[in-house]
């Protein structure tokens, strides 16, 4: 292990090298704008913090307690947002270091292939004997959705991460081989007004984002590196191909999509009505054609090929001559084209104008009236440049455009709409009464509810009128799905695919949207059986609904009035999968091991039924909720599940962290790939079969014993919710304005009113890091207590076993980060000391014996000895977080206990919120 810590330590010099640079930068300003009063007083507090990592001294924490309890108001707000900026640095430069490695990989010997890239998973189909057909099997099934989410974890305002996307910029200079010490001097001097900037830069929001704040927000990824890079990545797959099966003609069909909720999830969000939804499609819409418009432009400088010169085909000819009968070209200012000899111009200038029009809607100016259309340009073009030799331009420039329309359309992301299913229920109750149907339809049982809803559905006839009037949110509901049917007619089909239905626990929750669509002409039966144009997702969130999975959807299957999306092709369902809510039930092992049982048992019904299963993830940032790597969560999935297309969503700070530059963004996607790659050919060859049933047995011992173990303490111990709000900054983070959505779903105190986000934020901020590890310790011990050879089934499980092994190295990554040291300041926040003392002791003793379980099941000497990179970032972090947390800590004590007044209160307020970011920015983990 050591000689790997070395190979490693001498791999990460440059990003040791470019951390000191930007810190001796940061400290410049610190001196600029407080002096050297506060570079020494950061230094000092970061030497004590430093010391008490090394060698635990009671004394030192206190003098480093008294240090922080004797800064005043503005020396405070300074360290804060010193220790707060220095983060932000070092995981530009982290980003940057990840960003070098790639490219030292790429550029490195022909032999030498970076791990989890697409290259070493096709090299790998290659080395297992698979034949260029059994790829393309393979590839017919790959299909990835990621869905960006606006969920409430990004705490970081976008100005700031506009200034973090410059100042990488200009750290990725650094690297450049040929640099003079004056372009050194320069970037240095760029650095030092950026960092000056983010330094007199507001970091809190000073309201919170509306919803159409949050769309924009998201595009900004699409616009800034997804556009590009998705079709970057279908590319590098058809070249590995061609590298590795040189002989077989290659053509990667699209596997590779993002989606949305912004704009469209209402659950729980009263800002996001049915005009919103639709501002929303109009934007995506407006940003994906003027991406297409800016192509052209780029085009038309490029495709200067001269009739005089070349032959171009004649139905781009015939199509230039339809261009100038049904095109109007004036509204765009630049007329015909100039040149009759450069076809390839004219025809582009004609493109341009049509995409205009369709942006602006003059639909009798000549518009694209579908992509197809606008792709049949593009293919036009394409084969009469193919016809001259001119392949090189057609395979580059007009391919990647050409992946690019097929990606995107004239939608950009496909929208999906989600709504609590008491809404539903709700509106059909107050309907349902004024027709003079059913009075209470709220009240009766989960047969009723189905036997009358399959009568409504049989009936052609709508259930309401345009002369009926209803309370505002039944209307709401219904004008929801009159904009669901504009936008298909409007944006095309693909605009909104999926209506997503929060909470469902009954087969009569998916017949209601059934009904509504039924109700605006999306849903009708006909001679030959039922046809949909809005698929029904259910959204299993709580142990409960997992376990009555199979019974919902096998009710649904069932009925008369089915219909899977894709019915006359590869006929799917999708069903989400509640990560969040789940592990807030019930803990992080059980809800982890009921998930992926839940998948194995309705991906077998589903083929029963002749149905492939879509299984939708929704997992958030952090580790309590389904969080990791995107390429180790599809690892972890069962194989078999795959088949059917996986879709993840992605929310808050993995936006930035993720999609924010092109080279991390290409890198996390190509992980994602050659993971999906590598279960998909596992599937189709049968290798899950190896899977034995006595590790099943062996996780479902476990989770039955995790569960008992963590709804003792959470649903049964009278003071354990106390604690919580207590010793975590909880009421504090809802004045952190970094979501349209409320914290709660209800205005209550209910355990099960406050959403799974702020819960695992909660926790996180005071390192207690309690959703990602609670009860696993107990369930793993009393396993090996009830079996002889218990500890060796779980050691064979995590090496053999790639769920087992993402769960324990998730527990891990959870352990590492989790500091009971700092937690224990946290619990000083609780009066009464008798509770404080009880919980906190069995949270410690739960801690102390997750650890010592995952280090036997692992054989590693310490937490995170597998990967000695991450370890070594923890480690050095540390010293710098634990100073925010002190002070933070001091700052509850005084809003809470000790606030003389309200000026007093909200400048103690506004520095908490900074410490929540500094210690979000240091964990690299918020929600």
């Amino acid at each position: 292990m050591s000689q790997v810590k070395a190979i490693e330590t001498e791999k990460d010099h440059p990003l040791r090298r470019d951390v000191r640079f930007l810190g001796h930068i940061l400290g410049d300003v610190l001196v600029m704008h407080g002096g050297e009063a506060l570079l020494n007083n950061v230094e000092r507090i970061r030497e004590m913090t430093k010391q008490l990592r090394q060698s635990y001294d009671p004394e030192i924490l206190k003098q480093c307690k008294t240090l922080i309890q004797g800064l005043s108001p503005q020396m405070r707000r300074d360290v804060i947002r010193a220790f707060a900026i220095y983060f932000q640095l070092v995981n530009i430069a982290e980003q940057n270091h990840r960003i070098r490695r790639h490219r030292e990989y790429r550029r490195s010997r022909q032999d030498v292939v970076q791990p989890h890239s697409i290259e070493s998973a096709v090299r790998e189909l290659k080395e297992q004997g698979l034949s260029p057909e059994q790829v393309e099997e393979i590839l017919d099934v790959l299909a990835l959705e990621l869905v960006i989410t606006a969920h409430p974890t990004e705490a970081m305002r976008r100005t700031v991460l506009d200034i973090h996307h410059r100042i990488a910029k200009r750290v990725e200079e650094l690297d450049h081989p040929y640099l003079t010490e004056e372009d050194r001097e320069r970037i240095r001097q760029e650095l030092l007004g950026e960092v000056i900037t983010l330094w007199q830069s507001d970091e809190l929001r000073q309201r919170k984002p509306t919803v159409m704040d949050e769309v924009r927000n998201g595009l900004y990824y699409v616009d800034e590196t997804l556009f590009d890079v998705l079709p970057g990545i279908h590319s590098e797959l058809e070249r590995c191909l061609k590298r590795y099966y040189p002989d077989h003609e290659w053509h990667v069909p699209s596997f590779l999509w993002f989606g949305s909720w912004i704009g469209g999830d209402r659950d729980g969000n009263p800002s996001v009505t049915p005009e919103v939804t639709w501002r929303t499609l109009r934007l995506q819409r407006d940003l994906v054609i003027r991406k297409y418009e800016e192509a052209l432009r780029r085009l038309i400088k490029k495709l200067s090929h001269s009739t005089r010169k070349v032959r171009v085909s004649e139905a781009l000819l015939d199509s230039l001559r339809a261009d100038e009968e049904e095109v109007v070209l004036v509204d765009i200012g630049e007329g015909k084209w100039r040149n009759e000899h450069e076809p390839y111009r004219r025809k582009l200038t004609y493109m341009l104008a049509r995409l205009h029009h369709t942006r602006l809607g003059k639909k009798d100016h000549g518009i694209y009236r579908s992509p197809e259309a606008f792709l049949s340009d593009l293919r036009l073009i394409e084969q009469s440049l193919r016809a001259h030799h001119a392949d090189v331009i057609a395979d580059r420039d007009l391919g990647q455009l050409i992946r690019q329309v097929e990606l995107f359309g004239f939608h950009l992301l496909t929208l999906d709409i989600r709504q609590h299913s008491a809404e539903h229920e709700k509106a059909l109750t107050e309907i349902l009464s004024s027709m003079g149907i059913v009075d209470r339809y709220d009240q009766l049982s989960e047969k009723e509810k189905i036997d009358l809803l399959t009568e409504l559905l049989e009936d052609p006839r709508p259930l309401t009128s345009p002369f009926m009037s209803f309370s505002p949110e039944t209307e709401q509901c219904l004008e929801l799905f009159r904009v669901i049917r504009r936008a298909k007619e409007e944006f095309g089909e693909e605009a909104i695919r999926n209506y997503l239905i929060s909470m469902t626990q009954g087969t009569s929750d998916l017949l209601e949207v059934v009904l509504f669509a039924k109700e605006v002409g999306l849903f009708r039966k006909t001679p030959n059986g039922p046809v949909s144009r809005l698929h029904v997702v259910p959204l299993l969130e709580t142990i409960d609904d997992l376990h009555r999975a199979h019974e919902i959807m096998e009710a649904y299957y069932r009925h008369p009035s089915y219909v899977p999306a894709n019915a006359g092709h590869h006929p799917t369902q999708e069903i989400m999968l509640g990560y969040s809510d789940s592990n807030k039930d019930g803990g992080m092992l059980t809800a982890n091991w009921e998930l992926y049982h839940a998948q194995q048992r309705l991906y077998r019904l589903s083929r029963r039924y002749g149905v492939n299963t879509k299984f939708f993830h929704g997992r958030g940032g952090a580790l309590g909720r389904g969080g990791g790597p995107l390429n180790r969560s599809i690892q972890a999935k069962p194989p078999e599940t795959v088949v059917g297309g996986v879709k993840i969503t992605e929310q808050g700070e993995v936006l930035s962290s993720r999609y924010a530059l092109k080279p991390i963004a290409f890198r996390s996607l190509e992980q994602a790939t050659s993971a999906l790659l590598m279960s998909a050919a596992s599937a189709l060859s049968g290798r899950e079969s190896k899977l034995k049933p006595q590790w099943l047995e062996a996780m479902a011992q476990i989770s039955e014993e995790a569960l008992k173990a963590y709804q003792s303490l959470v649903f049964e111990d009278p003071d354990f919710l106390t604690y919580f709000h207590t010793v975590t900054p909880l009421p504090e983070i809802g004045e952190l304005n970094i979501g349209s959505r409320p914290t709660r779903r209800k205005n209550s105190q209910a355990f099960e009113d406050l959403r799974a986000i702020p819960w695992v934020f909660a926790w996180t901020q005071s390192r207690y890091l309690f959703p990602a590890w609670y009860a696993a310790g107990t369930g793993f011990t009393r396993f090996v207590k009830k079996h002889a050879d218990g500890l060796r089934i779980l050691k064979e499980m995590y090496q053999d076993w790639p769920f087992f092994r993402s769960l324990v190295d998730n527990l891990q990554m959870a352990l590492a980060k989790a500091d009971f040291v700092i937690a224990r300041e946290y619990d000083s926040l609780v009066q009464d000391r008798d509770m404080a003392e009880r919980i906190f002791g069995k949270l410690e003793e739960e801690y102390r014996l997750t650890r010592e379980m995952v280090l036997a099941i692992t054989g590693q000497a310490d937490v995170l000895d597998h990967v000695p990179v991450i370890q070594e970032s923890i480690r050095l972090r540390n010293p710098y977080v634990d100073p925010l947390s002190f002070i933070q800590v001091d700052l509850l004590h005084q809003l809470r206990y000790h606030c003389p007044s309200k000026e007093e209160c909200q400048e103690t307020l506004e520095q908490v919120l900074l410490t929540i970011n500094g210690i979000a920015a240091g964990l690299r983990n918020t929600g």
